[in-house]
């Protein structure tokens, strides 16, 4: 027997079983490290989420905060007459809590859905005046294909074929646009559909809102003092420099109106504050910044909203 070759065999084997073992060795090291990295991953996404977790429910006890001394207001007018123009900063003597509050009205324009009441004998004087304000955007921002996107706007109100997301489509044949996400939505298909670049660069919030249509014509009126320069333009043909020369937020649209020898229409505004409101609160936690949203409809805060991160 050739022990030579004896212990060359042995020799190899032990090689290879080593070699198969540094193999499996560093397999196992690299599913390791690819673990090792998922799971830091992983973790690293649950604290993030747990702080968000965490911040939403700091953000829930600062809304219901909000919503006792909000109610503890009689009067209202006197509390949104400073939270319309300007955020209210609130924070703690020592510096641990703090958070910022702005309103805004929510009847502050023309509500969009209006265009549908063509038939509604009821009310034609708001029908006439979101006709108005549609061709004033139509001519001033010089949109490409208008009676594509008023039909667009009309199916979306209940008239015919539904263009966002159909999950939602009993609520909006009930309640038509009723938020700006949804309009959004209308805008970004009618601008794929005609190629029209300019329609996302209006300021659309200017002259429209996205509620409800109240059955009582006189609930279907514009919080007049708190309309932007450019609606005051659109809805009463005055010059646009020089409302802005002339016009502040909480003045009194009538008496502007008046002075400059247009007509004012009582029926279609306010003739008193209207309880119906949206707050935005931005608060920080564990050094970053979250907000909420609620409204005050009618003397009753609710519909709470998280943000997220800012």
């Amino acid at each position: 027997m050739n022990t030579q070759h004896t212990r060359e065999t042995i020799s190899d084997r032990v090689s290879h079983r080593r070699g198969f073992a540094l193999i499996i060795t560093l397999s196992a090291l690299s599913v390791i490290i690819a673990l090792t990295t998922v799971l830091v991953t992983y973790i690293d996404e649950a604290r993030k989420d747990a702080s968000i977790t965490k911040a939403m429910i700091q953000g829930n006890l600062y809304y219901a905060d909000l919503k006792k001394t909000f109610n503890s207001f009689k009067k209202r007018e006197t509390l949104y007459s400073v939270l319309y123009l300007s955020p209210i900063p609130l924070s703690s003597e020592d510096g641990r809590f703090s958070i910022s509050v702005f309103c805004k009205p929510l009847s502050n324009g023309v509500n969009i859905n209006w265009l549908s009441l063509a038939n509604n004998l009821k009310m034609q004087q708001q029908y006439e005046a979101a006709q108005k304000v549609f061709e004033y955007i139509v001519e001033s921002y010089n949109i490409e294909e208008p009676t594509k996107l008023y039909n667009m706007l009309l199916d979306e109100m209940g008239n015919g074929k539904e263009y966002v997301q159909r999950k939602q489509s009993r609520l909006r044949q009930k309640n038509g646009i009723i938020s700006t996400k949804q309009f959004i939505s209308i805008l970004e298909r009618y601008q794929i559909e005609s190629d029209d670049s300019k329609i996302g660069l209006i300021p659309w919030e200017e002259f429209f809102v996205f509620n409800k249509v109240y059955k009582d014509p006189k609930e279907n009126v514009i919080d007049g003092n708190y309309i932007s320069a450019e609606l005051i333009s659109a809805l009463f043909a005055i010059d646009k420099a020089s409302v802005e020369e002339e016009w502040i937020d909480g003045s009194d649209l009538k008496e502007l109106v008046t002075s400059m020898g247009e007509t004012f229409n009582d029926k279609l505004f306010s003739k008193k504050f209207l309880n119906r409101t949206k707050c935005d609160a931005m608060y920080d936690f564990e050094g970053k910044r979250f907000g909420f949203s609620f409204r005050d409809i009618e003397g009753e805060v609710k519909d709470f909203e998280f943000f997220g991160k800012e």
